[in-house]
């Protein structure tokens, strides 16, 4: 992958913070967008790359751009309620939730793999509020790097089905221990969907591994004491549903009526 004259390598793996960019982009030139991402549609005209062979099916990217607005919504409600607060964007990618947001002046800090973080530099510049950080998140020394000790909205969008259990309990403990009275909101896969997802098209592409799935919510809340759920969004609650099609509707519509195909891939918010 090359992009402006430069070549930046990324593993397959990493390959896949393109489907998100990719999706938003697309769902941003809808007619009835369910997400405007300007941002996106920039940053993809100016890198070359055959986002075409990522084979992203339509459902995906409506899935992708009700996840990001949902969790856009997730962040603007806690600085709301919060003050002073701060931002912590994990897995970040290319995701441009700090221009949509566009926060008042609060901590943010967006964390990825350092090549990651190395080609987002080309697109987005630091402030004395806004901070890159390069780092695997499971690296736990990044947090050492974060100023601010205030309660935080943590997102971790599409990342943390990328790694095993025992990293995402640690992972909760070190943030609840670092970050007390913040919040989590992520995107999560049950234990059959993680069985089956290796079939998506973007997957095999990419040939990214999932790990990572949970049926019970609440199970989480006995990795440690203070954790609380707060939410379980499933995507057949998206407001959005109304802007699609007849069939997709009703796709949406018979998916929330199933416990099982409800909580196949949904959004959770806890209280660290």
């Amino acid at each position: 992958m090359a992009m402006s004259g430069n070549k930046i390598t990324l593993t397959e793996e990493k390959e896949t913070l393109f489907i998100p960019l990719y999706s938003k982009a697309l769902e941003s030139k809808q007619r009835q967008p369910i997400l405007v991402d300007t941002k996106a549609e920039a940053i993809l005209a100016q890198i070359d790359y055959d986002f075409q062979k990522l084979r992203v099916p339509k459902k995906s990217r409506v899935t992708l751009a009700m996840r990001a607005k949902k969790l856009d919504a997730c962040v603007q409600a806690f600085l709301a309620q919060h003050a002073p607060a701060l931002v912590l964007h994990l897995g970040c990618g290319l995701d441009s939730r700090i221009v949509r947001v566009n926060p008042p002046l609060v901590p943010w800090y967006d964390v990825d793999y350092p090549e990651v973080i190395e080609l987002r530099r080309s697109f987005y510049q630091e402030t004395d509020t806004y901070h890159m950080l390069g780092s695997s998140v499971v690296d736990f020394e990044w947090m050492e790097a974060v100023n601010s000790r205030g309660p935080a909205i943590i997102i971790a969008e599409g990342l943390l089905m990328y790694l095993h259990e025992t990293q995402v309990k640690d992972l909760f403990l070190r943030l609840q221990q670092r970050f007390p009275n913040s919040e989590i909101a992520f995107d999560a896969f049950s234990t059959l969907t993680v069985s089956q997802i290796k079939r998506h098209p973007s997957i095999q592409k990419t040939r990214a591994e999932i790990h990572w799935g949970i049926d019970e919510p609440r199970d989480i809340e006995q990795w440690g004491s203070g954790i609380q759920l707060i939410e379980e969004w499933p995507f057949s609650a998206s407001e959005d549903i109304a802007k699609l099609g007849w069939g997709e509707q009703i796709m949406f519509r018979v998916t929330g009526a199933i416990d099982m195909a409800r909580r196949a891939h949904r959004i959770l918010r806890y209280r660290l």
